[in-house]
């Protein structure tokens, strides 16, 4: 048994970090103390005025345990890595653990490259960043790509200079071709030059230098390559525009954190700010925050987020005060190698800027609270569907099927899932129809509908023997309703195939009107009256233009490989393509035929069905 009053005479005077249980075993709650028995008999006595989170953890403890620290600064590492590995229920959890890429310079090396890495290394590479947004760091890269056209290519120099012909790259003008030999290695490393003083930010001095060159290249009647610096130099102009400066300190790199909660939930925004621009920003979403002051929120997410950061800034300016900031600022300088200072602003410029996070955290609440009202009202589409319907249970789960093809070939068929009313699409699934040629959709929906469903119980065998997970299954859980993009037709085949292979699945057609528009569901019993204007019926349209998209978009695909196939084949252009399609269907028929069918394709001449006869017999594993 823990006996309670015992324990906390036994507590020590030393720094440490103290661990709370409750009846069941489970950590409930972990903290650090700079002197265990004086913090943790706080919680303990009747007298204290203690927050509500205090009060509600409390009454759930059963017993605590503590760890002994040879100082504060360890104290609050280690109280850290508890949380995040035991994710306590009272503790403010972030659920964020991300390492932000960098954009890596090797200007150490004597021919540099451009990279996307998540390490930062003592390597002697220039590193920029981190970037926050995954848009950002691809737009910065294509950027750099359109301005200064490094080779992306694997090619190793100057050991590969003028061996082989340049990529495509150089062709379309995406790379200034160091492998043609033609650029110098004082050339190429201005190149790179230019690409670091870009993503430093020296944008008037880059501008200065392409204007000389324009000038120059202009003066030796070098136009095009006087227009191709004059893109370059407004290209960077707009860049300038469009960074916003937020103060002159460009020397002191700074975070700042701003607060929005309501209820039970709360966002923390971070900007990042590096040379006095704002380069990105990111919102974090926390739970469980309704027990909890808006300075242990704060506090807590200081010490989550930047506890195994990659970059710790300078300065780091909070909308409220942080617990323990000494503490805190001592552990993140020991972290940076460099002092790291937290501050709560309260009068001008830094203040201001505080306002305009805070600002962005409303708006992030903001549009999580329409998020959430538009979630219920989603709920409501599918109950209002369950009763229109008629069926028995809530349709979480819905399947819809369409089948594509162009005169009966290249069959194709599409699967779309939606989950509580929006498109699951890496649940969607693509068939192409492997047991008949020709066109009958009946016969190529009822394919697909067998497929999946076998596919289905192939998994289920698989869960049951141990060798499949079940989140790991592509075709399970089974739906709640099944839509077909066609008429009564449809519905027969596949209701005659489902009572076949005994599937108890309310399925529907999906009708058009003479405008290839969604007109409403028919049921065996005849179609379904649906207003236009209900939102069911809207649902029911977005799910039948998605499943039809995605059968159009799949054969598409599968027409320009074949398209592409055909097209590498000398002597056969776009009537003979057509002539080869419409005669044989399939390009596996096309590989089969012999010379005389060839010959015997309107279009096609004993040269040309040579050359398709002789390519498919050299590329027989095509």
């Amino acid at each position: 048994m823990f006996d309670l009053e015992q324990e906390l005479k036994n507590l020590p005077e030393d720094p440490g970090v103290y661990i709370m249980h409750d009846k069941d075993d489970k950590i409930i709650y972990v903290g650090k103390a700079k002197i265990l028995k004086n913090r943790v008999r706080q919680y303990f006595q009747k007298n204290s005025n203690h927050t509500p989170k205090v009060l509600a953890m409390v009454s759930n403890v059963a017993y605590f345990e503590y760890i002994v620290t040879d100082s504060e600064t360890e104290a609050l590492a280690l109280e850290c890595n508890l949380i995040k590995k035991h994710r306590p229920k009272y503790n403010i959890l972030l659920k964020d653990d991300k390492h932000y890429p960098y954009i890596k310079v090797t200007i150490n090396e004597p021919y540099p490259k451009v990279l996307k890495v998540r390490r930062l290394l003592k390597d002697g590479a220039k590193y920029y960043g981190p970037y926050v947004s995954g848009i950002t760091i691809k737009n910065t890269l294509e950027l750099v790509q359109k301005l200064f056209k490094p080779p992306t290519c694997h090619r190793k120099f100057p050991d590969d200079i003028r061996k082989g012909r340049p990529c495509l790259n150089y062709h379309i003008n995406n790379c200034f071709a160091p492998c043609t030999g033609k650029v110098s290695k004082e050339e190429y490393r201005q190149v790179f030059f230019n690409i670091c003083r870009f993503l430093d930010g020296n944008h008037k001095e880059l501008i200065a230098e392409l204007t000389e060159q324009m000038m120059k290249a202009s003066q030796n009647m070098e136009y095009e390559k006087a227009a191709d610096l004059r893109d370059k130099i407004q290209a960077v102009k707009d860049i300038e525009e469009h960074q916003k400066i937020i103060n002159t300190d460009k020397q002191n790199d700074k975070d700042v954190i701003a607060l929005a909660r309501e209820e039970s939930v709360a966002f923390c925004e971070v900007f990042f700010i590096r040379n006095g621009k704002v380069i990105g920003r990111e919102s974090y979403k926390i739970d469980n925050t309704q027990h909890s002051t808006n300075e242990e929120i704060l506090t807590d997410f200081v010490k989550q987020f930047y506890q195994n950061s990659e970059f710790i800034p300078e300065e780091i300016l909070t909308e409220y005060e942080v617990d323990d900031s000494e503490a805190i600022m001592k552990w993140l300088s020991g972290i940076r190698k460099h002092k790291v200072t937290i501050a709560m602003p309260k009068r001008g410029e830094k203040l201001h800027l505080v306002e305009m996070v805070r600002k962005n955290a409303d708006i992030a609440l903001g549009n999580y609270k329409i998020k959430v009202m538009k979630e219920r009202e989603k709920n409501t589409v599918l109950d209002m569907m369950q009763e229109q319907l008629r069926l028995e249970k809530r349709p979480y789960r819905i399947e819809a099927y369409d089948i594509s093809n162009i005169q009966g070939t290249d069959n194709v068929g599409a699967m779309v899932v939606f989950e509580n009313g929006k498109p699951a699409k890496r649940k969607y699934r693509i068939f192409k129809i492997k047991s008949f040629e020709g066109a009958d959709d009946y016969a190529a929906m009822r394919e697909v509908i067998y497929r999946r469903f076998r596919h289905a119980l192939e998994e289920e065998e698989q869960v049951e023997k141990g060798t499949l997970l079940k989140r790991n299954a592509k075709f399970l859980p089974l739906p709640d309703l099944i839509l077909l993009d066609g008429g009564k037709g449809h519905l027969n085949v596949i209701t005659e195939l489902l009572d076949m292979i005994e599937v108890d699945i309310e399925t529907f057609g999906m009708v058009k009107n003479d405008k290839h528009r969604t007109r409403g569901l028919v049921s065996k019993n005849g179609e379904i009256e649906l207003s236009a204007t209900s939102p069911v019926f809207k649902l029911i349209t977005h799910i039948q233009d998605e499943v039809h998209d995605t059968a159009i978009s799949y054969h598409r695909k599968l027409r320009g490989k074949i398209n592409s196939e055909l097209d590498k084949i000398n002597g056969i252009g776009e009537k003979r393509r057509k002539a080869l399609l419409t005669t044989f269907k399939t390009i596996d028929k096309i590989k089969e035929a012999t010379l005389d069918e060839l010959l015997n394709v309107k279009e096609m001449d004993s040269k040309s069905a040579q050359s398709v006869y002789d390519y498919f017999r050299r590329n027989s594993d095509v």
